[in-house]
């Protein structure tokens, strides 16, 4: 078993990424990492110098996928998420990913990969061809198709692609969901659309409910968000405006509330309990 607190402190300056797997009779062991074709259910968080946001919502989310994936138990998903949480740097900037993988009998690992820069705002890349996902609302599986698509979206001067329905409908980007402004709503594609439950536009709403800010699920085509501020948001980059759309003769609206926004979001991060696994 690897001792908690060699792994839990790790040196910022070592930007190495490693793998553990977890075993109910021995804990976190380290392992080689598995082919993102492997995954059945996957979640990753932005992680601080030991602090997230929203740490227990990716839990929960992690839990339904497993669930749905493979029937685990969530006592079981709990233990090995109780063990990857103490197995966590608490130094440095990290985008680690709790990981289900198969074939039977299906496997939890933790991976510890350092995150990548953040960008504060997005190139996005609209298509002909619609979501090609099979599974739109559990992370995981679909992960390498989506990085292919990302790939695809690169050589062509885009941060990001746009997931569509067959017909027009906009879903979410590859790795981002997408949140507009019409007037001084807030929108949002409606639930019953295939999407990926997001944990930061999740976040987002809960705030604007606070300030009184009227959210409203509308569906949207690319065309209607002609000249409207846009949003892709995700738990490691937060809140990226859109800047220019490829593709289509669409105009980027001014993003006149993205950095307001990104500034409370950056403060709602929270402590992960310690690497001794006692909480303060």
């Amino acid at each position: 078993m690897v001792a908690a607190q060699n792994i839990g402190h790790a040196d910022p300056a070592d930007q190495r990424q490693w793998t553990l797997m977890w075993r109910e009779d021995g804990g976190m062991m380290p392992s080689r990492a598995v082919p993102d074709s492997a995954l059945l259910a996957a979640d990753s968080w932005l992680l601080d110098d030991g602090r997230v946001r929203a740490l227990d919502r990716h839990r929960r989310r992690f839990t339904a996928a497993c669930a749905e994936a493979t029937g685990d138990s969530p006592a079981r998903i709990e233990s090995f998420w109780s063990d990857a949480v103490v197995a966590l740097p608490r130094t440095g900037r990290w985008f680690p990913r709790v990981e289900l993988a198969g074939p039977e009998p299906a496997r939890l690992f933790l991976r510890i990969r350092p995150a990548p820069p953040r960008t504060v705002n997005v190139t996005v890349c609209l298509t002909e061809e619609f979501d090609p996902r099979s599974y739109p609302r559990r992370k995981g599986p679909d992960l390498a198709l989506l990085a292919h698509l990302r790939e695809r979206a690169k050589t062509r001067g885009a941060q990001e692609l746009m997931l569509t329905t067959p017909s027009g409908l906009v879903l979410e980007g590859t790795t981002a969901n997408i949140l507009w402004w019409e007037d001084d709503v807030l929108c949002l594609p409606p639930p019953e659309l295939p999407l990926l439950a997001g944990v930061t536009s999740a976040l987002i709403q809960d705030r604007a409910a606070e300030l009184g800010i009227r959210t409203q699920a509308r569906r949207c085509t690319a065309q209607a968000l002609d000249g409207r501020e846009v949003w892709l948001v995700n738990a490691l980059h937060g809140i990226r405006p859109v800047t220019a759309w490829l593709g289509r003769p669409l105009r980027a609206g001014p993003a006149l509330r993205a950095a307001t926004w990104q500034t409370w979001l950056d403060g709602s991060s929270d402590p992960i309990m310690p690497a001794n696994g006692v909480r303060p």
